[in-house]
């Protein structure tokens, strides 16, 4: 103890005390790269937010380094100064790098801002996603067909980026997909990864469309690696299916003229049961996904009960 104690007396009172104190202030310089320090360290996160804090911190302790050299004349302190610069410099121009590395087109870039940001998903994640799709954004002009009921196998998910697609089943018209909606989110949750089937509605492009399509296998190969990524797509796809679920309520009706609302099947139930039944219609493929829905008796699938009008 007595060693410790003298080893810490050194350390404080070793050095001569301040008698006397400076008149003058220091220079331009060293007061330029303290407020340089104080604005610096006030740097958000993220990669611009990085960019900001290694610049603001890099032009302090450059000018640290200048002051260290010609008012205080010291070498130790230049050094060191002068190295902390180098790093803030080195840091900069990687994080530069990553920023550029991670740039997107024009519809990928408003994809983003507009879905994926506000869910505060990051570039790098993102970029992984529009890697998986081989950053490409498929055009499907008027009247052209994206499925055709009975034909086309489930072997992609698609997000409308812009345009307007008609959904109908047997020439019956469903409802609209609309830019930032799923083309075929229903398709994709009614099976499992190692099934197969096909579309049971047709989907048609009542405009000129543009269209992000992710493949089936490469897709659930990223799920496999980052399980993140999986969740995200899991929420996006179940809020897609349940605001289609929502397009088609004032368009579902049962027997005895009787309005259905998906939203309270058990309480039509209790209210009405002498009505029978409604049969699972061939056509609600197109709308059987994970919603938050309650199931009434006999269905096993919340899209199943749904009969447009």
């Amino acid at each position: 103890m007595g060693e410790n104690a003298s080893f810490w007396e050194s350390l404080i009172y070793a050095h001569p005390t301040c008698t006397t104190w400076k008149q003058e202030a220091e220079g331009s310089i060293y007061h330029l790269a303290s407020i340089l320090f104080v604005v610096g360290f006030m740097g958000g996160s993220g990669f611009f937010g990085l960019l900001y804090v290694f610049s603001l911190l890099g032009l302090g302790f450059l000018c640290s380094s200048v002051w260290a050299w010609l008012d205080v004349c010291a070498a130790d302190i230049f050094s060191w100064n002068f190295a902390l610069f180098t790093i803030c410099f080195v840091q900069f121009i990687y994080v530069t790098y990553q920023v550029r590395s991670v740039a997107f087109d024009r519809e990928f870039q408003e994809l983003y801002s507009a879905l994926f940001q506000p869910l505060g998903i990051s570039l790098t994640v993102y970029r992984k996603i529009v890697l998986c799709c081989d950053a490409e954004v498929i055009t499907l002009e008027k009247e052209h067909c994206y499925a055709m009921q009975g034909k086309t196998p489930i072997d992609k998910l698609s997000l409308l980026v812009s345009g307007r697609i008609r959904v109908t089943v047997d020439g019956e018209f469903l409802h609209y997909i609309f830019p930032l909606q799923f083309l075929d989110s229903p398709e994709w949750d009614s099976l499992r990864p190692t099934e197969e089937g096909i579309f049971q509605v047709t989907l048609t492009a009542e405009t000129d469309c543009r269209y992000v399509a992710w493949r089936r296998k490469k897709l659930y190969l990223l799920f496999a690696k980052h399980r993140f990524i999986s969740r995200l797509f899991s929420i996006l796809i179940g809020s897609d299916i349940a605001e289609k679920l929502y397009a088609l309520n004032d368009r579902v009706h049962v027997g005895q003229g009787f309005r259905y609302d998906i939203r309270l099947p058990n309480f039509y139930h209790v209210a009405l049961p002498e009505t029978p039944p409604v049969q699972p219609s061939h056509h609600s493929h197109h709308l059987q996904r994970g919603s938050p829905c309650r199931k009434p008796t006999g269905v096993t699938n919340c899209s199943s009960f749904l009969t447009p009008s």
